[in-house]
């Protein structure tokens, strides 16, 4: 069984590891359709990332948007010295989306964000001390009892999303009570081999991640935080919760036939 690394400490950067190329964390954030919410998120993150003593890179992955979602990101992004664009020329899924940037990413920490911020990028500072103390990944938990939930989702969409998360922890991840909230910290190595394997494209691509990561042996915590809800989300209730349910039953088969660590 593959052990995570816990030798990661955090630190300060000094001037002369950033001009070495140094990056410490890198900001992965799948994007479709988002012209109207990507310009300020992308805003939000520039300036809390000028607040911080680290190097950072911030990398959008445009998931075959049919408006101005790359470009928007590219005028933002111009003057940060560390950042990629990339475009897929179709709509491939979220989860295909936050595979390409996170096996792109160079960061000794990837982070992957939803675009809309709805756990707000500050909420960060909770993960980083359980990376020190030597957890391969931090999720965020709308779940948990200490969790600020400041604008709700509609009854119908948050009961489906509970009964999606019992389902889970019935057929797959005892313990995690919220496998879908969009904010997720890794220590490098365990990104890199956990996505490296990932199938799922589509929404439920975040508990395969989970799941590959018990099956590989590596530390979870979970953190419950700031949440906001957007209401022009992608996740379109019905059919999105048809194909969830399926990319569901796929990766039970697969951990039941034990071909759940196969690189794909």
């Amino acid at each position: 069984m593959t052990q995570g690394n816990n030798d990661i400490r955090i630190k300060s950067e000094t001037a002369e590891e950033k001009n070495h190329n140094h990056i410490f964390l890198s900001i992965v954030i799948p994007a479709y359709n988002e012209e109207k919410r990507i310009g300020l998120s992308l805003r939000k993150i520039i300036d809390y990332l000028e607040l911080r003593n680290f190097r950072a890179e911030i990398i959008v992955v445009d998931d075959g948007s049919s408006d101005r979602t790359a470009e928007i990101s590219r005028e933002i992004l111009a003057d940060w010295s560390v950042s990629q664009v990339i475009s897929f020329p179709e709509n491939r899924g979220k989860g295909a989306a936050v595979k390409e940037g996170v096996l792109r990413a160079g960061g000794e920490l990837v982070l992957f964000t939803d675009a809309d911020l709805s756990t707000p990028i500050e909420e960060l500072e909770k993960f980083l001390p359980l990376i020190e103390q030597g957890f391969d990944l931090v999720i965020a938990s709308r779940a948990l009892p200490e969790s600020d939930i400041r604008k709700r989702q509609s009854w119908l969409r948050e009961h489906m999303g509970k009964a999606f998360n019992l389902l889970v922890r019935f057929l797959l991840l005892k313990g995690i009570k919220d496998t879908q909230c969009g904010f997720k910290l890794f220590q490098k190595a365990a990104a890199k081999e956990i996505f490296s394997r990932l199938q799922t494209t589509g929404f439920a691509f975040d508990v395969e991640a989970l799941l590959l990561a018990r099956k590989l042996g590596y530390k979870i915590a979970q953190v419950p935080v700031v949440w906001i809800n957007s209401p022009e989300s992608r996740v379109r209730l019905f059919r999105s919760s048809i194909r969830m349910l399926w990319e569901l039953l796929k990766i039970k088969r697969r951990e039941k036939n034990g071909d759940i660590l196969h690189i794909s």
